[in-house]
């Protein structure tokens, strides 16, 4: 069987220029002329806590493991280059299942030039596991990290927050593009993808950063799947319902009946699963950027970088008030 899913897999990758030897050997050789650094990153979706697979389209979860490692090389502003996946497939079911991942994957990778090099698959009695691991190039600025962030830069976010749990945690277009743009353009010191909650990621920007940060609140840009999960009440049956990953977000400290009683602002300040860009920006530039909203996606100044330590809140202009990060973080016993 996984002689014949190589077979089908080979047949359905274009040529890659990178790729001297891709799927079917022991492992892949790539051709790395003129690449002095790169980057490596490598994420593992489990059914039952980044998806439900009983209630999802298979090609929708082969997309999100490779657009969550892109989102990756998105923060890290580093433009992919080749990709291998390892796939543990349920016993039953398993060779359709491993189809329809690489059919969801494969456009993904095709738009972003990603050469598909190769990987591993093997069955077993537990639930489905995909693991993808991404290799990139770091351009001419240099990575884009978390630590560098000054007091004064303006926090700027890409996109609107929360609701993710609606399904848009499997739709979400990595920011591959954008942050390249932003890199080349404008002058960042800092920066991440959201996908464990904007105010978690925040303060682990800052905590690298060994700054603080003051947030706006009435600054942050809401997604409408954030106003549409407030309005779904506690006693909803639509939990059992939702087309989408919704473990994953249920751990993020509050009950489970919190999670639909939740304001829009908290939804979008502790969901996850965004996959926005959320940046530490020269001020001047900052500026510049939002005058100029280069992207398709809107550019939010949201706060700023402070020199005083810890999380802030302000509302409309008041007094910073301490803010709770809140968020998704794994669990290791």
């Amino acid at each position: 069987m996984e002689q014949q899913f190589i077979a089908w897999l080979r047949e359905r990758l274009p040529p890659h220029p990178l790729l001297l030897l891709g799927p079917g050997d022991d492992a892949a050789v790539l051709r790395m002329t003129g690449i002095d650094e790169c980057v490596v990153t490598v994420d593992l979706l489990t059914d039952q806590v980044d998806f439900i697979l009983d209630q999802a389209d298979p090609r929708r979860v082969g997309r999100k493991a490779l657009a969550v490692n892109l989102s990756d090389l998105a923060a890290m502003a580093a433009r992919p280059l080749a990709a291998v996946l390892a796939v543990a497939l349920p016993r039953h079911g398993g060779g359709a299942l491993a189809v329809a991942l690489y059919e969801g994957l494969l456009p993904l990778a095709e738009k972003y030039g990603l050469a598909i090099a190769g990987g591993d698959t093997n069955s077993w009695d537990g639930p489905l596991v995909i693991t993808a691991t991404l290799l990139g190039q770091v351009t001419a600025r240099g990575p884009l990290r978390r630590g560098g962030a000054r007091p004064g830069d303006r926090i700027v976010v890409s996109g609107a927050f929360g609701g993710s749990i609606l399904g848009r945690h499997f739709d979400f277009e990595p920011r591959v593009n954008e942050a390249l743009l932003l890199n080349e353009r404008y002058e960042l010191h800092a920066g991440m993808d959201v996908s464990d909650g904007l105010t978690l990621d925040l303060s682990r920007l800052i905590a690298e950063s060994r700054v603080g940060a003051i947030v706006d609140t009435d600054r942050v840009p809401i997604h409408d799947d954030a106003r549409r999960l407030a309005r779904i009440k506690g006693d909803s049956p639509h939990l059992c319902a939702a087309p989408s990953g919704p473990f994953r977000q249920m751990g993020t400290g509050y009950p489970l009946g919190a999670f639909y009683s939740r304001t829009p602002l908290e939804h979008a300040l502790g969901d996850g699963e965004d996959f926005e860009l959320l940046l530490a920006v020269e001020p001047g530039d900052a500026r510049r950027m939002l005058a100029e909203q280069p992207l398709d996606a809107a550019l939010t100044d949201i706060g700023e970088i402070t020199a005083a330590g810890g999380l802030w809140q302000r509302e409309a202009g008041g007094p910073p008030r301490p803010l709770t990060p809140t968020g998704w973080e794994h669990k290791l016993g």
